[in-house]
């Protein structure tokens, strides 16, 4: 179940909490100047004088605009204090966005691709180093750094529960900070638009208890589980050597693309297609079928299996847990 779905105003990191604590400083002083102006206005439409046809002698009129350029003149001076106070606001904001401690960082290298994320999972050791995609695994209580990069066009990370929006543009790399500090499963979203589909690139971001995330990451290192079955067996070939293999990756077999999100444990995540469909043994079937029924402009081609061999494909990725 996802905790918060594109929610800015329920906070679960330091940083969310700081930029939430802007917009309500912004949206205060908006409904102040707001009420300020309406009772102005009020005022004035009260105290203006009624047009008669008789003259009305000019000393009183010279008194009134004297005293109108006094409060124009206050209501200058206490906007601009004002807008002093947002803008001590914004720097006191950027200085909590930019102080989280990093150390014992997660680092994760997260790349944008038409319409998915890829997600490499960093390490000082290179047998500790795995990929997945479309959903992040974070530890509570431990910051992560994260590596952006677009591989097409321009995306942008936005997870309004932890942080702000970060761009994703081809040919440069940039870095993004945030950390999780109540367990859950947050929704994130490309921010900018980046296609037909752009709106159906969803990223997950799960924040784990330490123990529960150790347990996965771990679980994320080990190759594909052998299969079970005969039906299991023969899915896997099929997806060896049919096109599966010509885009996907699966640890421990022949398949070893790198076009399309790494399956190696794809049955273990909560969607498919980043974020489009839930991820059930009846979803699997008919994304492979026609994918283009879902996701119109995707990369991935419909394909024509006969009913045993999909349900053998179908067998084989349940099994990748």
């Amino acid at each position: 179940m996802i905790e918060s779905a594109h929610d800015a105003l329920l906070p679960a990191g330091p940083q969310a909490v700081a930029l939430a604590n802007l917009w309500w400083v912004l949206l205060a002083a908006c409904v102040l100047v707001f009420v300020a102006v309406m009772a102005a206005l009020a005022w004035a439409l009260w105290r203006a004088p009624r047009a008669t046809t008789a003259s009305a002698p000019d000393t009183p009129q010279r008194a009134g605009e004297a005293r109108m350029r006094r409060w124009v003149g206050a209501a200058v001076v206490v906007s601009g204090m004002l807008l002093l106070l947002l803008l001590a606001a914004s720097a006191f904001t950027d200085r909590a966005l930019a102080g989280l401690p990093l150390g014992d960082a997660v680092h994760i290298e997260l790349t944008g691709h038409q319409f998915w994320w890829e997600a490499r999972y960093d390490d000082a050791d290179p047998s500790r180093i795995f990929t997945t995609a479309n959903e992040l695994h974070v530890p509570v209580g431990r910051p992560v750094l994260l590596t952006l990069r677009a591989s097409d066009v321009i995306h942008s990370f936005w997870v309004p529960s932890l942080h702000g929006k970060k761009d994703l543009i081809p040919g440069r790399e940039s870095t993004f900070a945030f950390r999780a500090d109540r367990a859950g499963i947050y929704r994130g979203q490309c921010a900018e638009f980046c296609g037909w589909q752009h709106a159906n690139m969803a990223l997950l971001v799960i924040a784990d208890e330490p123990g529960a995330y150790e347990q996965w990451a771990s679980a994320q290192r080990a190759p594909a589980s052998a299969p079970a079955s005969d039906e299991e067996r023969r899915g896997r070939e099929l997806f060896a050597t049919s096109t599966c293999a010509m885009c996907h990756a699966v640890a421990g077999t022949l398949a070893q693309g790198r076009r399309a999100p790494d399956l190696t444990h794809v049955a273990s995540r909560l969607t498919i297609a980043a974020g489009t469909l839930p991820n059930t043994a009846a979803t699997r079937a008919a994304w492979i079928l026609d994918p283009q029924q879902f996701k119109p402009g995707v990369n991935m081609p419909p394909h024509e299996f006969a009913p045993q061999d999909l349900a053998a494909l179908g067998a084989f990725l349940g099994s990748l847990r």
